[in-house]
């Protein structure tokens, strides 16, 4: 299993259309495209392998799951961990004759998400450093009153700061996969300690990024109820991820009725004393 120029050029299209601010609109772009759970199903749908790309996406999603962007600063680049990351991986996974489902599919694949969002990094300031070209051309012309020139400064020139620093990057390295994943199979065996280092480091970095979801999500110790609530669901009822969406969205509903009952009652009653209020003066 390999990739080919056109897949390969797809990926890079991708990555454009998913970088940040995003080609594809940040909605759309970064926060959709840009997602390895997303982006696992358009890589598998390429590759011709959709199991394995949802898989492999899901384990990588984990360790992204609350990634943030204050200010523009990352971490990790996801649209490198997105349309890089899962093809070298689905390669990975393949070469070493892994179940993409297995435990150790799912540290490999981590793993080397991890590895190329750190080096993706590189690509995501790159662009934003190009872009910073077309910005300050942007506002010459508006000074001028050139308003029509704006055009070709929010959909035209930023194409070239990501085709520099988003296609041509990930056309050459998803180009060149088969060929690195070969390599790492021949020099870095299975039973190595490498590979087993790898595996571990893997399978430990997902609880980084749940860690850092609750870190975002929990600020009481009861919040911490309704968060493994899902998870036991899953281990004692057998509940699967779209069902336990589903209660999910229910509790939800059931929430906010109780949260606008109390406003209406608060509201309610405020508007009461008042009138009571406007009684006893009227009776004095």
């Amino acid at each position: 299993m390999g990739i080919n120029v056109f897949q390969a050029a797809l990926f890079g299209l991708f990555a454009c259309l998913s970088s940040m601010p995003g080609m594809g609109g940040t909605t759309f772009g970064n926060y959709t495209l840009g997602r390895p759970l997303v982006a696992g199903l358009v890589v598998g749908l390429i590759m011709g392998d959709v199991r394995s790309g949802i898989l492999i996406g899901a384990s990588i999603q984990l360790v992204y799951i609350a990634l943030v962007t204050p200010g523009g600063t990352v971490s990790a680049d996801v649209r490198a961990v997105s349309y890089i990351g899962i093809p070298l991986a689905i390669l990975a996974v393949k070469a070493q004759g892994l179940d993409p489902a297995s435990t150790e599919a799912a540290g490999l694949a981590a793993s080397l998400g991890a590895a190329v969002g750190t080096l993706g990094t590189v690509l995501f300031y790159g662009t934003a450093t190009v872009n910073l070209v077309w910005q300050g051309m942007g506002w010459k012309w508006l000074e001028k009153g050139d308003l029509k020139k704006l055009y070709l400064v929010d959909f035209g020139l930023p194409w070239i700061g990501h085709i520099l620093c988003s296609f041509i990057p990930t056309f050459i390295i998803t180009l060149g996969g088969a060929g690195m994943v070969d390599l790492m199979k021949q020099y870095l065996p299975m039973d190595g300690v490498a590979m087993k280092t790898l595996f571990t480091v893997g399978s430990l970095l997902p609880t980084v990024g749940i860690a850092i979801l609750l870190k975002q999500v929990i600020s009481k110790p009861t919040d911490f109820l309704t968060f493994f609530f899902g998870f036991i669901l899953a281990a004692v009822m057998g509940v699967n991820l779209i069902a336990a969406a589903l209660i999910g969205c229910f509790f939800a509903v059931i929430n906010y009725k109780l949260e606008s009952l109390k406003i209406d009652m608060q509201n309610g009653g405020g508007a009461a004393l008042a009138s009571g209020d406007d009684d006893e003066e009227e009776d004095i």
